[in-house]
């Protein structure tokens, strides 16, 4: 969860800035696309993963061969399934916080003659913060949380690529193993608690300072 949050938050803010700041052809495609793992089934979104990233897949195919990376049934392809199935709700988050930045902050720093890069940094990016910030608790929650994408990407190899939900799942299917899935789920119930206790302070923190600025 950590990596899928980590690897997909600077690409979500990218996209968030595009999608908000940004109208051109293909802005509802785009903007579908982004979205569209929040309405398909999860097990879809994994096995669409697997004909895209699978060893005989075209992206997956190309990596291994030129990368010698192999994605399916990996961890690295569970972070990458929870990555997908989270993006949705970091890029929702992050893209609120941007139209809530009056674009004449931004144009005024532009007159001024700074870069739009260095307008992003300096201007937008301090007052986005926590949507940032809750965008990526969301996003690590529902990481945390995924298994229909991730068992039908990379299956659930104990040890390689169980996640908590899988192992929970498996758990469950074995005479006595109630008691270990309880042990699983007290885990997930205080790591999701903490996340959420711990961005809600962040962001009041983070907003004060931006509104002592």
């Amino acid at each position: 969860a950590g990596v899928a949050t980590l690897a997909a938050l600077p690409v979500a803010v990218a996209v968030a800035w595009l999608l908000a700041r940004k109208r051109f052809r293909g802005w509802h495609v785009v903007n579908g696309l982004v979205h569209l793992p929040l309405v398909l089934p999860p097990v879809v979104t994994g096995y669409l993963l697997l004909l895209l990233f699978g060893r005989q897949g075209p992206l997956g195919g190309a990596l291994f061969e030129f990368f010698g990376v192999t994605l399916a049934f990996r961890w690295t392809g569970a972070a990458l399934a929870a990555a997908i199935m989270a993006f949705p709700l970091m890029v929702r988050a992050i893209r609120l916080s941007i139209e809530t930045v009056d674009p004449r902050l931004e144009e005024a720093s532009a007159t001024l003659g700074a870069s739009r890069f260095w307008v992003f940094a300096t201007v937008t990016l301090p007052m986005i913060l926590p949507g940032i910030l809750t965008g990526a608790i969301l996003a690590f929650a529902k990481a945390m949380g995924e298994f229909g994408a991730t068992i039908t990407f990379v299956s659930n190899i104990p040890g390689q690529t169980q996640t908590l939900p899988s192992a929970i799942y498996a758990f469950l299917q074995v005479p006595g193993g109630q008691d270990a899935a309880l042990r699983l789920v007290i885990v997930s119930v205080v790591i999701a608690m903490a996340a959420l206790l711990a961005s809600e302070v962040l962001a009041r923190r983070i907003s004060k300072r931006v509104s002592g600025t």
